[in-house]
């Protein structure tokens, strides 16, 4: 007789458990734009420069470490630890933030710590689990599942964010941002249980070495890479900036808030439906289409007088196409590798995306300074889609020689 296995150690357990945890994390960063005001009037006499520095360091170091991250996890430690300290760490730095006096405090807990934190409990190690967990018919839709979950932070996080600075000081909420983020700690144990022997390394025969040459072959990868760091440098400008940018144009900063949280909401649906196309059309042409269209919302929000209105149709266009390039992404490099030593190859990608969000956002707090508006940076990120998507033409979406000799 067949022994019956639990309820909750099954594929789905693990698709819910990442999604929160993404949830948690990503939510988190998408939280720093409320808190950019409070922070610089406290600690940088209200230079938004600092803390913005701050969290753009906190975005290169994620996307520096994270490959090396993804490789102890493939080749030694297995995601399930390297998640479990990734979110002790994260919510550790956030614990640090709250208690920050100096610009350098400011800068190691942000952007150092917490950014290390970050590459251990992010959505390249959340992916490879689920990438490895789900049914092969329905990895592209569980990709968009898992990535959707992250803006989802944005539709949960950022309101609740919102609702505490308004009642209390921001050291204050910074510490429940810490209590959540430690949640993260127990769900990556339960992953491990409810993940079964999915996550055995042992079974498969191809290197880390051997992964990396076949990618670094691939003139694919390397412009799918180019196409993502557009990606970074669009959507971190906006999810840091516009409260800022919103205040400037004399919008307010509430309006800011809303709109990060309801393109987290449009995002929920528009990543899960860009997931489940991904599994019938060809994922580089659907990247193609997002990228051009971000930046004709882009264009059109910027050169229409600002409103509330504006800002909420803004918000919700942009948000269906905000991450909706993840699951793509991370899909494209799945059929062109596979699963194995997806947490790496997806990680590389990632650290191009990084570069591109760490650039835009210091970029745009040093010419806000500099000239007293975003103007020239708003081209600078409008023009970047045109570029993204001509990066994506040439890319051939199909298994390298090993896995098409082996099917």
């Amino acid at each position: 007789m067949q022994e019956k296995i639990p309820f909750w150690k099954n594929p789905y357990i693990v698709l819910i458990l990442c999604t929160l945890m993404i949830l948690i994390s990503y939510g988190t960063r998408q939280s720093f734009g409320l808190f950019l005001i409070p922070i610089s009037d406290s600690i940088s006499n209200g230079r938004v420069e600092p803390f913005s520095f701050a969290v753009s360091l906190q975005t290169l170091v994620i996307g520096l470490s994270v490959p090396f991250v993804s490789m102890i996890a493939d080749k030694w430690l297995g995601p399930v630890k390297m998640l479990a300290i990734g979110g002790f760490l994260y919510a550790l730095g956030m614990y640090l933030l709250s208690t920050a006096v100096s610009e350098l405090h400011l800068t190691l807990s942000v952007g150092v710590l917490s950014g290390l934190a970050a590459a251990g409990c992010g959505l390249p190690m959340l992916l490879s689990v689920v990438g490895r967990v789900a049914p092969e018919e329905r990895r592209s839709l569980w990709l968009g599942i898992v990535s959707a979950g992250g803006t989802g932070g944005q539709m949960f996080l950022v309101p609740l964010n919102g609702f505490l600075l308004a009642r209390m000081d921001w050291t204050d909420a910074m510490i429940i941002l810490a209590a959540f983020i430690f949640a993260i700690v127990p769900m990556a144990i339960f992953v491990g249980k409810a993940s079964g022997e999915a996550l055995d390394q042992k079974k498969d025969t191809q290197t880390l070495g051997q992964a990396l040459s076949e990618a670094k072959e691939a003139s694919s990868y390397w412009y799918l890479c180019l196409g993502f760091f557009t990606c970074g440098f669009q959507v971190q400008f906006v999810v840091t900036h516009l409260p800022k940018y919103l205040e400037d144009t004399g919008t307010g900063v509430t309006i800011g808030a809303h709109a990060i949280a309801l393109i987290g909401f449009s995002n929920m649906i528009g990543t899960a439906i860009a997931g489940k196309l991904g599994g019938h059309f060809q994922k580089k042409n659907l990247l193609v289409i997002l990228y051009v269209g971000r930046s004709f919302i882009m264009m059109a929000f910027f050169l229409a007088p600002v409103s509330q209105m504006s800002v909420y149709i803004f918000a919700s266009l942009i948000g269906l196409l905000w991450l909706a390039t993840v699951p793509l992404t991370a899909g494209i490099i799945s059929t062109m590798f596979g699963p194995r030593y997806m947490a790496t190859l997806y990680a590389i990608a990632f650290l191009s995306h990084q570069i591109g969000g760490a650039l835009s956002t210091w970029m745009g707090g040093v010419v806000r300074d500099a000239t007293g508006s975003y103007e020239l940076w708003w081209w600078f990120i409008i023009l970047g889609g045109a570029l993204a998507a001509l990066f994506h033409l040439p890319i051939k979406e199909k298994p390298v020689a090993r896995l098409a000799q082996a099917t």
